[in-house]
């Protein structure tokens, strides 16, 4: 079936180019080499947001961060992210080269560990986290190795080890990340979901690359703490996460995407690699059948916090959340096939309809899916929507039967990245739970920026504690 629907009246004026264009990008949904072309046009359009490869930029980054551009640091680390999954469906290599040299760059040798000094006034644990999953994925996935550098692994295991570590832990309301690493920055007393996520999400999938039960065991206890603090309900909605002055007890609980994507992918990775249906498959089914019920409410996505009937209130780092839970939804239905894969694809189907509606035939993306047109938005973040609309074309790939998705190496399935157990420690040495009885129920951050919403020119966290802008 060739979807072909018109955007009538006058396009908008498109923030790159500035030309006017009618019609929607035509897409092919039962031929693999069109939904790839499709896939290939808004790669190329996303990348024209990218200007570290030139003289005078920074290597790896996304304007910013502001006021100097739009873009926080960490979305540029979800962003080469969504270029690896992009490689990794449709098997078109031409951004690997930057991928690779932007990883390399911002993992900051030699401790490899995404913790350069550049950063330090607005870094999270869940920014950290985001470039660590970027890593994790490329040593996932066979991503092509730079000679001479780290491999993607090692940069993996660095992240994991430095948010591991005692100083990054206390007993505050029981355990759980901090929102950010220093305690000069704000948001130092929040504990939320996204940072403790991408704490158990990359634990998880280094224990199923690895086989080390030191992976396994943080990102077990990591869970249990997100869910006994009260930011999993009985009903599988996740929540924001809580202040450290009220216990956390204060939960705040509007719902994210990011938060769900994060979650689900670390549960599908547990549940792969254990095969555990009460410890890990209860919950993967439960997360994901309530996700697409909350955030696809008529089969298209909507992010409900922030994308009202009337009015658009999502921020830059708001517009780019819709593609991690894509992302994590396909990456689910292949580690747990037998469990979600039958929901997750009829999602994929019918929110690709909206998908292919909101995007130009240059490959520009709207925001809002479900308004069967182009929305015009290019005020916030379209670097961010752009990366939601990649990765809907890409991950639609999972729907075909016939078609199929080279599988998530290991260090015993043909991964190439050996890593280092060691990486981003000081003194070089990897601490047991044993070791850290006692400190080991805590540590930092959300994703910068991560739940900032602005209504009428205000932030949320004045009236409920939420969203506290790096400055």
């Amino acid at each position: 079936m060739l979807f072909t629907n018109k955007i009538t009246g006058v396009a908008p004026l498109l923030l790159a180019a500035a030309s006017s264009v009618y019609g929607t990008l035509e897409v092919d949904l039962n031929n693999t080499a069109s939904v790839k072309s499709a896939a290939q046009t808004v790669a190329k359009n996303l990348i024209s947001y990218y200007n570290g490869n030139t003289p005078g930029k920074t290597i790896g980054i996304l304007p910013g961060p502001p006021p100097d551009g739009s873009y926080y640091w960490w979305e540029a680390g979800a962003m080469w992210g969504t270029f690896v999954d992009y490689w990794h469906y449709t098997g078109d290599n031409t951004y690997n080269a930057l991928a690779a040299q932007a990883l390399v760059f911002q993992a900051d040798a030699p401790q490899n560990s995404f913790m350069s000094p550049n950063w330090t006034a607005s870094l999270g644990n869940d920014d950290q986290g985001f470039w660590g999953m970027a890593a994790m994925l490329a040593a996932e996935v066979n991503f092509p190795l730079v000679p001479g550098e780290a491999d993607w692994l090692e940069m993996a295991q660095a992240v994991f080890n430095t948010q591991a570590a005692p100083d990054r832990h206390d007993d505050e309301c029981g355990g759980g990340l901090r929102w950010q690493i220093y305690p000069s920055n704000a948001g130092y007393d929040y504990k939320n979901t996204i940072a403790n996520a991408c704490f158990f999400n990359v634990g998880a999938r280094l224990a199923r690359y690895t086989n080390n039960r030191t992976y396994s065991d943080w990102a077990e206890k990591t869970f249990n703490w997100i869910r006994d603090v009260g930011y999993i309900d009985k009903n599988w909605n996740i929540y924001d996460g809580g202040h450290v002055p009220n216990n956390c007890t204060d939960i705040n609980k509007v719902q994210w995407s990011a938060n769900a994507a994060i979650i689900i992918h670390g549960v599908a990775i547990m549940y792969n690699m254990t095969e555990d249906a009460e410890q890990w498959g209860k919950p993967l089914t439960g997360l994901v059948n309530r996700t697409l019920e909350f955030f696809f409410p008529q089969g298209v996505m909507v992010e409900r916090a922030c994308e009202l009937t009337d009015r658009l209130l999502c921020n830059i780092d708001q517009h780019s959340f819709k593609g991690y839970l894509l992302r994590s939804l396909a990456t689910a239905a292949l580690m747990a096939p037998d469990l979600v894969r039958e929901p997750i694809v009829k999602a994929l189907k019918t929110n690709i309809e909206g998908v292919i509606d909101s995007c130009l035939p240059d490959g520009t993306c709207g925001y809002r899916w479900n308004l069967g047109k182009y929305d015009g938005d290019v005020n916030n973040g379209p670097a961010g929507q752009e990366m939601s609309a990649l990765a809907a074309f890409s991950t639609y790939l999972v729907t075909y039967q016939h078609d199929v998705i080279k599988p998530l190496v290991t260090n015993s399935t043909g991964g190439q990245s050996r890593g280092n157990p060691n990486a981003g420690e000081t003194p070089a040495t990897i601490m047991s739970m044993s070791e850290l009885t006692g400190r080991d129920k805590a540590g930092a951050g959300v994703l910068t920026a991560f739940v900032v919403c602005t209504i009428l020119g205000t932030y949320f966290f004045l009236a409920t504690g939420i969203g506290e802008r790096k400055q």
